[in-house]
C-alpha cells in the first residue's frame, strides 16, 4: 500500500470526510474508485461513492459505510492508501511523495536534519519540509541537492551544510 493522504475531519454532517493528500496533484486521489482506509498496521477498502477537491486545499469524499458526521469523526486520523500496483510507474530519479515521508535527511557529513514531514510544490520545484530537533527546515528537492534516496535504508542524503537551515 501507498499512503495518499489522511482524513482530518468531518465535512457536513452526511458522513463526508475531508482528507489532506500527500500527493504531488490535489486531485491525484479522485483517479481510484477505492481507497484503502486505517493505518500501516490494517486496511480496509471503502468504495469512494463520490469525492472533488474544496477550496483549493484539500479534498472531501462521501465513503461507502460512513452515513453521518459521528460516523466520519471516527474515521479523523486514518490514512487513505491504494495498492502500489495501481499507481503509474515512476522513472528512475522519480519518487512518489508519500515514499519520501518519513525518510531521515542528513547532509554529506553525516549531519541529521531531522525527517520528511511533508513536500510543497513551489512551481519552480518540490521542497522538502524536514522537521528536527531544530524546528522545520526547507530544502529544495533538485539534482544539486539531492544526491542520493534510498528507500531501503529510509535516508536521503542531501548536499546542504547545516547553517544553510538556520
Amino acid at each position: 500500500m501507498v499512503v495518499m493522504g489522511k482524513i482530518v475531519a468531518a465535512q457536513g454532517i452526511l458522513g463526508w470526510v475531508k482528507v489532506q493528500t500527500f500527493t504531488e496533484y490535489l486531485d491525484s486521489l479522485l483517479d481510484y474508485d477505492t481507497w484503502y482506509v486505517g493505518n500501516e498496521q490494517a486496511w480496509r477498502p471503502l468504495e469512494v461513492l463520490e469525492a472533488n477537491v474544496h477550496g483549493g486545499k484539500v479534498v472531501i469524499a462521501k465513503l461507502q459505510g460512513i452515513s453521518d458526521r459521528t460516523a466520519a469523526e471516527g474515521y479523523k486520523g486514518q490514512l487513505i492508501a491504494v495498492p502500489r500496483a495501481e499507481l503509474p510507474e515512476q522513472e528512475e530519479g522519480e519518487y512518489y511523495w508519500s515514499d519520501l515521508i518519513g525518510l531521515s535527511v542528513e547532509n554529506l557529513q553525516g549531519e541529521s536534519f531531522g525527517t520528511v514531514d511533508s513536500l510543497l510544490e513551489t512551481g519552480a520545484n518540490d521542497v522538502l519540509v524536514v522537521k528536527g530537533e531544530s524546528g522545520e527546515k526547507l530544502i529544495p528537492f533538485i539534482a544539486s541537492v539531492i544526491q542520493q534516496v534510498s528507500l531501503k535504508d529510509k535516508t536521503i542524503r542531501v548536499d546542504w551544510q547545516a547553517d544553510y537551515l538556520k
